[in-house]
């Protein structure tokens, strides 16, 4: 299926506008949830992590910091027990994916969209080869994604790549609706969420 011609500049003008606005609504939860996170750990409420993004350039993407600052930087179904690692606050964080939230200023600076492949880390070297030799890597990572919504950190990686690739083929306005609503329903059932 083609791609309309409108489509990045009206994604990348959407993405600007929900951005910004849900920034601005979330302003004192995230205020909270920063707090929360100093007050239940040692170190910084924000963890800047080294991802890759659009045509394979290295960014930095603030999460609510979930784990203890001694993390090693690796993947977390790479860890042994990764459950040590967590802060006090940290699994319900994930959980519920509020740790996510400060990726809205990804989003809104264009390192990031609402949608796409979900940015891998600075040392998943497998992941991106995969990505760039199907093409993914030519679109901004997301928030969420079709692999997000479709067994998230449950997949192999050659099976996540594979939906990555189908939504190279099949992004647009409404499939990026149907993705986000579906983010929404796993939300709320917390699937598929290791790391």
């Amino acid at each position: 299926m083609g791609v309309s011609p409108s489509h990045d500049w009206t994604k990348r003008a959407t993405d600007i506008v929900v951005s910004a606005g849900a920034l601005v609504v979330l302003a004192i939860p995230l205020l909270v949830i920063a707090g929360l996170v100093r007050a239940t750990s040692r170190g910084p409420a924000i963890h800047w992590s080294r991802r890759v993004g659009r045509d394979n350039v290295l960014f930095a993407m603030p999460k609510f910091r979930t784990m203890r600052i001694d993390t090693p930087q690796v993947a977390t179904h790479l860890m042994t027990d990764p459950d040590r690692w967590l802060t006090p606050i940290g699994g319900a964080l994930r959980r519920t994916s509020l740790d996510e939230l400060p990726q809205l200023i990804s989003v809104l600076k264009g390192d990031m969209s609402l949608v796409g492949p979900r940015p891998a880390l600075f040392n998943q070297d497998d992941l991106v080869a995969l990505r760039t030799e199907a093409g993914v890597q030519k679109l901004r990572p997301g928030l969420t994604g079709w692999a997000q919504v479709n067994g998230r950190d449950e997949l192999p990686i050659p099976v996540k790549v594979g939906l990555d690739a189908e939504y190279l083929e099949r992004r647009s306005l409404g499939f990026d609706l149907r993705i986000l609503w579906m983010t929404l329903a796993g939300v709320v059932g917390a699937r598929g969420v290791s790391h």
